[in-house]
């Protein structure tokens, strides 16, 4: 079969390499792709806007495809799966109503709520000053969330008074209307992606993030700048109670709502020092760049996952195969992001990192001629396996040096708190 996979980064990359590694699957198309997926064998890049439906239609028709799987938060949050749908396209990701659970945190929130959810407590507010005022009620640290979607940018934790006042006003001057306001959770997070067809609900391994762009968790919320899977700050025991009181209620209560929800359900959880966890936000389609660790792990086909998806007969499916070990990714990053950066940059090297074992994932890559440049923020995740997660570490700072581009930078600590656990 052929698969059309919409989105341009490294989350896309990993689905279209892990789908070309399934004996059922003949060719990828990918809307519009990167220079990574222009390199792999059997995939197309078609320069299609993430926002052009009809063009995505277009070309599921021309290269006869079986299914879409939809990257990105945009085009699902735009109402892409309910296009498609209606056109008798197959597509993996939720429809416009279930995907609102990302596009406003206020409506996710909402959904906690009645779903009895944990989460963290919080206002929401499309006053600035209403906002600030109850900041100033509730004291810092403090956390201010842009209603709608951001590019995971937008969030500003603040340690201070002064920086939560000055949060509300620089997401306020950046056009975001509505802002959540949350209480400051501490502990570890954890990402959880789960799959589901709308009845049955299964996590995918636990992952651990790493959103700030200085080594030691400190500066900027990026998009993310490294992550490892398998995490074992979740535990049997609190994988069980996510499944139950955050995946199996949270999808209660989208069915309640009306709302049939197929693809994915990403949860990102805090994990308090005692083990309590609640919910920091729901997120409509698989994390970048958890799934660029998650998916080099899997050994059930990534198709026939998201095919029992679509079919909502995913409570058929045998359990899932992973291969053993962890693996952990680092994100190469053009100079100056998550701020203003440069692109056009050569990228020299990949080949050296991928003769040391490393699948190297491209996120802001373009190819000019035969020419790979950096063309966004978050360039390359670079990943690696091990048969412990020492071994993961150890493989994957071996591999990164290899790959150059003037201006490169990564964070030399990721898994920095599991290695002092």
């Amino acid at each position: 079969m052929n698969v059309l996979v919409v989105g341009n980064g490294g989350r896309e990359h990993a689905i279209a390499w892990k789908l070309l590694q399934s004996p059922n699957v003949q060719k990828v198309v990918c809307t519009p792709g990167n220079g990574g997926t222009a390199l792999l064998e059997n995939c197309l890049n078609l320069p299609i806007a993430v926002d052009d439906f009809a063009g995505i239609a277009q070309a599921c028709t021309d290269h006869d495809v079986a299914f879409v799987a939809v990257g990105p938060e945009v085009p699902l949050s735009l109402g892409l799966a309910d296009f498609l749908s209606e056109r008798k396209i197959s597509v993996f990701g939720p429809k416009k109503d279930g995907a609102i659970i990302e596009a406003s945190k206020a409506w996710a929130k909402d959904l906690m709520n009645e779903a009895g959810v944990p989460t963290a407590a919080a206002g929401t507010f499309n006053n600035p000053q209403a906002a600030k005022d109850y900041i100033q009620t509730q004291g810092a640290p403090i956390v201010v969330k842009a209603d709608s979607l951001a590019a995971g940018k937008g969030v500003i934790v603040a340690e201070t008074l002064e920086e939560a006042l000055n949060a509300v006003d620089r997401l306020w001057a950046e056009g975001y209307t509505t802002l959540v306001v949350e209480e400051f959770l501490v502990g570890q997070e954890v990402s959880v992606l789960a799959l589901t067809d709308g009845k049955t609900i299964r996590p995918l391994l636990p992952s651990q993030d790493h959103k700030q762009i200085g080594e030691g968790d400190t500066g900027e919320n990026t998009g993310g700048m490294g992550v490892y899977a398998p995490t074992p700050i979740a535990t049997t025991e609190i994988m069980a109670q996510v499944q139950t009181d955050v995946l199996e209620a949270t999808l209660k209560t989208l069915q309640n709502r009306g709302i049939d929800y197929r693809g994915i359900l990403y949860a990102g959880l805090m994990v308090a020092p005692n083990g309590e966890v609640k919910v920091l936000e729901f997120n409509c389609r698989f994390g970048d760049p958890e799934t660029q660790a998650v998916l080099p792990l899997l050994e059930t086909p990534l198709d026939e996952i998201m095919l029992a998806c679509i079919n909502q007969t995913l409570a058929e499916l045998p359990p899932l195969q992973w291969y053993d070990g962890s693996a952990v990714c680092v994100v190469a990053a053009a100079a100056g992001y998550p701020g203003a950066y440069e692109k056009g940059k050569i990228i020299t090297g990949i080949q050296a990192a991928e003769a040391l074992g490393a699948t190297v994932f491209h996120a802001g890559t373009k190819l000019e001629g035969d020419t790979l440049v950096t063309n966004g923020g978050r360039v390359l995740g670079i990943v690696c396996r091990g048969h412990s997660f020492e071994q993961a570490i150890a493989n994957v700072y071996q591999a990164v040096p290899k790959v150059q581009f003037p201006g490169m930078y990564y964070r030399r600590d990721i898994g920095h708190r599991l290695k002092k656990a």
